[in-house]
């Protein structure tokens, strides 16, 4: 294998691992609107803001995780496919629990109920994100699949 094959091959676990870093700082900003709720318009623009761009972020990143890194996982390591099914199900939790946080949003819910959303995801994503690196990192310094991070992670 080439050196910048291996580069390219090692790569996915590094962007796996940034793109949970980003989705945690983002949520960190969301929570700090949530705190700042005391100036209703300004907080209300950047909840709004902060909100849309974290949930948009976890939900691309999951999908993109179902749709292209999954699959390729199960082809070339069909031991993980129950682990895998886990992580999925992990997916349509916090999918669920981001819903909330949007109709919460919507509904002008106030800062408390909004923090009650957001340390549900918060809780879930956390152990999702540690289980999915625990089980999946050293599979990704060596999957085969050429495809576009941004499509696959989420464009954070």
């Amino acid at each position: 294998m080439a050196e910048g094959e291996k580069t390219r091959l090692v790569a996915w676990s590094d962007e796996l691992r940034r793109v949970h870093a980003r989705l945690r700082e983002a949520l960190a900003m969301t929570r700090e609107a949530v705190a700042r709720g005391d100036s209703e318009q300004v907080a209300s623009r950047d909840l709004l803001l902060f909100c849309h761009g974290f949930c948009s972020a976890l939900t691309g990143h999951h999908e993109g995780e179902d749709r292209d890194m999954f699959p390729a996982i199960a082809a070339e390591h069909p031991e993980l496919r129950e682990t895998l099914r886990m992580l999925k199900q992990d997916h349509s939790m916090i999918s669920h629990l981001v819903n909330g946080l949007q109709a919460a949003v919507d509904a002008r819910s106030s800062p408390e109920e909004l923090a009650r959303h957001l340390e549900g995801i918060s809780a879930i994503m956390e152990n999702h994100f540690r289980y999915e690196e625990r089980q999946l990192l050293v599979v990704l310094d060596t999957l085969a699949l050429d495809a576009d991070p941004k499509r696959v992670l989420g464009p954070l």
